[in-house]
Formats: structure tokens, sequence, C-alpha cells
């Protein structure tokens, strides 16, 4: 995810330079927290003192107040403090904190107020291809090839080779230690696609997020909420009358008490079951990110007092051991939304009638798994 080089081609003031201050690795690790409009992969200073950048610049796609407009990130050239001025169509656009605004008529700069916040410029909707979007996509499209291949192996009941027996395991574990004892023998087919899915896209984006390509997508409360509301829906819409009956007039319970239960129980249905779900996964990867781009900075922080020696491998040792609790870190986080998932689908569908759970033994053949994908 980070590499001691990246954190010199940020400047607080868009110009693309060296960080060497505390102030400007903190600012620089919030810069990188957020979500990008180019996918820049590393920059230098070359023998002129001009600062170059390589990368790849991403379509900007914007609803401005004359309709759409689009145009390339390089035309911002870098610049995150509204510096520089895009004209399309007649308007003119800048960026300011990844934010992107759309100028007054007539206005030939920003003029920004006291808290740095512009005052002659808009916001406009921003539909652009970001580099959470590109990570999305790349890595919905590995999933697409991988399990599709793996579907078709399964087809022709062969057994599974290539990266397939990778992944055989791991979709036997979430069907027979997520989704089969939390759903439930008789409905656990029914979401365990759903469950791989959500499983695998944020396991191999957490793993992504670890290499220099710098994606920090399920660091991005957006991503986070809207895989929390995809589950609110399937729960949601998977309950049965048992279900809402518990929730809307729970039995057993005196009937004055009930309107307030209900309450509490939709509270916690709506809110509180799919915010601990997006909380849990934005709050836990952006520390670790965060933990991580600190413990880097200390070769810029420290260089005084340690040396540049000194500094650098203090650096690259602490770092290193916690890169190894971030591998950790991003299985676990899959593991946890997945299985938070399935308990909640679990509660939706269970049959409260009964009284006891009936034993059942957990095969550990992989017929059942492979008619899945068939």
């Amino acid at each position: 995810m980070f590499l001691p080089s990246s954190i010199s081609a940020f400047n607080a003031g868009g110009d693309g330079g060296q960080v060497s201050g505390k102030q400007q690795v903190e600012e620089y690790i919030v810069h990188h927290l957020k979500d990008s409009h180019d996918f820049n992969l590393f920059s230098y200073t070359d023998d002129s003192g001009e600062r170059k950048h390589f990368g790849v610049a991403l379509p900007v796609i914007l609803w401005s107040s004359e309709g759409l407009v689009t145009f390339m990130s390089s035309e911002f050239h870098h610049d995150d403090n509204g510096q520089v001025i895009v004209e399309k169509d007649g308007l003119k656009f800048t960026k300011i904190h990844s934010k992107i605004y759309e100028l007054e008529k007539g206005a030939t700069a920003v003029s920004f107020d006291a808290d740095h916040h512009a005052t002659n410029g808009t916001k406009v909707l921003d539909f652009s291809i970001t580099k959470s979007v590109v990570g999305i996509l790349l890595i919905g499209l590995l999933m697409l090839f991988w399990f599709s291949r793996l579907a078709k192996q399964y087809k022709k009941k062969q057994i599974p080779t290539g990266f397939g027996r990778i992944l055989e395991p791991l979709v036997l574990y979430v069907r027979d230690e997520i989704a089969r004892p939390n759903i439930g023998e008789k409905h656990y087919r029914r979401f365990t696609g759903y469950l791989l899915t959500v499983f695998f896209f944020i396991w191999i984006l957490n793993m992504a997020g670890l290499t220099p390509l710098g994606f920090n997508v399920t660091g991005q409360l957006a991503v986070t909420a809207c895989l929390a509301i995809f589950t609110l829906i399937i729960y949601t819409i998977s309950g049965n009358k048992d279900y809402w009956m518990h929730i809307l007039w729970m039995p057993g319970v005196p009937i004055f008490v009930k309107p307030i239960l209900a309450v509490i129980e939709l509270v916690g249905a709506f809110i509180i079951k799919p915010f601990s779900l997006l909380v849990r996964l934005f709050a836990n990867i952006s520390a670790g990110h965060i933990v991580l781009m600190s413990l880097i900075a200390i070769m810029f922080t420290l260089k005084e007092s340690l040396g540049v020696v000194g500094a650098t491998s203090l650096s690259f040792v602490l770092s290193f051991f916690l890169l190894l609790i971030e591998l950790l870190v991003a299985f676990l986080q899959a593991y946890i939304f997945t299985m938070l998932s399935a308990l909640f689908i679990g509660m939706a569908v269970a049959e409260h009638d009964h009284e006891h759970d009936h034993d059942h033994e957990i095969s550990s053949d992989v017929e059942d798994v492979r008619g899945d994908f068939i």
C-alpha cells in the first residue's frame, strides 16, 4: 500500500514537492486516505528541480449547472489546492481537497475564506472514475475470471487446478464455518453466493491495499456503507413472519412494553446493525493505514535526531512487523463482516417456533459447494 517514495510525492501546497516536516507528513496521510481522481504510481524530482509524475489519468465526469461535462484528470496537473482552473464548455472547474468545484461566472481564481473554503464556487455532482472505482472494477473482473474458471471445472467434475486449488478451501470455509452454522441447514444455500462475494471482495481489496498500488477502497466510508446496505436489504427482504413478529409485536411480554421494544428493535435492525458493519470495516482499515504510514514517515520526521540510516532502519523494521499484522487484519475484517452478515441473515430467516435446533453433521465432501457453482 505504501512506499517511502510515495510519501515524497506530495506537498500540501499542491505542487507535488517533497515532504519533509511533521505537518506535511500528517497532511499527506490524510490526503492519501481520501479517494483520488488520478492514479499516480510514483513521483521524482529531476535535475532541474521539476517534479515528474508517473501514473494514469482517469476520466472526470461532472454534472454541472449546464449539464454533463467530461475531461481527463490530467488537466488539473496534480493540483489539489484550487490553483489550477480547468475551462470546459464555457465553465470553470477547480479541485480542492479532492472535491471539484464549479466557479461562478466571471471568476478567474478561487476566493477562500478563513477556513480555506471556496466562497465563489459550488460543489458539482461527481460521477468520475476515481482510483477507488478502478480498484473495485479491477478486483471485480479478477473475481469474475477466477470463479468462472472454477465453475467450469466443477461442471466438468474436475478437481480444481491452478488458482482454483487456493479458492476451493476458502469457499468451503465460508460455506461450512460461516454460512451453514449461522443461517441454518434449510436456508444457507440461498445466501452462500452473496457471502462468498462479500468475503472475497473485501479480503482481496484489503490485500490490494497493502501493495504499492495504493488502493484504499475499504477505507472509504461510501464503499463500506454500500456493502452494509446490501446486507440490510437482504435480511430485510428475506425476513420471515416470525422475524417481523419478534420485532413489531414481541410475544411473551406485557402489551404496554411491546411498542417500546418495537421501536428499539426497528432502530437496531435498520440503523445499529448496518452502522456496526460499515464503521467496523472502515475504522479498522483506516486505522491500519494511518499507523503504517506514520511508521514509514519516521525516516522523514526523525532523520535529524537519528540520522538517515538510523531513521530509515527503524522505519523499515517497524513497518515490516506491522505489515505482517495487517495481512492478518485484511483476512480478519473480511471474516468479521461476512460472519456478521450471515448472523443477521440467519436471525431474519430463523424459524422461532422450534424450541431447539436439530443436530446435523457437516459433510466434508465438496460436491455440495461444487453444485452451488453450476
